[in-house]
């Protein structure tokens, strides 16, 4: 057994809560109201700018220049591919390139996207996977479960779930699992239990995030 297996105790009720979210069901089934997910989507926009940020201490951490390579390309493809695509993908809900640029992150953003950056920054490269692993693992596991339950007829939801369900997010996920296998195995019990702590608060910060959408959160003062 691998170091994901064992962290399979830990993420199924994470991925089950988000599942059966109220938001979440709602996208599913095609029916999910414009306004909190527009809220998402611009919220992700903020957590993109963020998550590059930790590709790139990933490519400064990696051990060997395989694994640098691969960040430093996961840096440039979030950068000057998936941002691209999220501003077309905004445009659809007739959300600007300019709004998105002047969002400001929620409470929520700010927590989770701080936790990250501060892990890439101060920890070690396994604490820096074991952080990043759930919003790839997280997504991939809610757009197939999604997916399960049939394509909603709203061709802009269908999209994100065919998206994340798909072969490519799926590899990604799985690279980043072996990832997590690979580096877990040489580590000292200590390392494996500070990584499945960095791993869940992650994991539940996930849900948090679209809890935050579905609520559409704002700041108290």
């Amino acid at each position: 057994m691998g170091f994901t297996d064992d962290l399979e105790g830990v993420a199924e009720p994470i991925w089950g809560a988000i599942a059966s979210h109220p938001m979440v069901e709602a996208l599913g089934d095609g029916m999910l109201d414009e306004a909190p997910f527009r809220y998402w989507v611009r919220q992700d926009y903020v957590y993109l700018v963020e998550y590059s940020r930790v590709f790139a201490h990933g490519a400064a951490k990696a051990p060997n220049l395989e694994r640098m390579g691969t960040f430093a390309e996961l840096l440039d493809s979030t950068l000057n591919t998936e941002m691209d695509l999220h501003r077309e993908y905004a445009a659809a809900f007739d959300i600007s390139e300019a709004e998105l640029a002047a969002t400001d992150p929620s409470p929520t953003t700010r927590a989770y996207t701080d936790f990250l950056v501060r892990v890439a920054a101060t920890g070690t490269f396994g604490d820096l996977i074991a952080a990043l692993l759930p919003c790839m693992w997280g997504f991939n596991e809610t757009g197939k479960r999604l997916a399960e339950r049939g394509v909603p007829d709203d061709d802009r939801y269908a999209e994100w779930i065919n998206m994340y369900a798909g072969e490519e997010f799926t590899k990604l996920t799985e690279w980043c699992k072996a990832l997590m296998d690979d580096v877990a195995a040489d580590a000292t019990e200590a390392d494996r239990e500070r990584y499945r702590e960095r791993f869940e608060t992650s994991a539940r910060y996930e849900y948090r995030f679209w809890d935050a959408a579905w609520r559409q959160e704002e700041w108290s003062l």
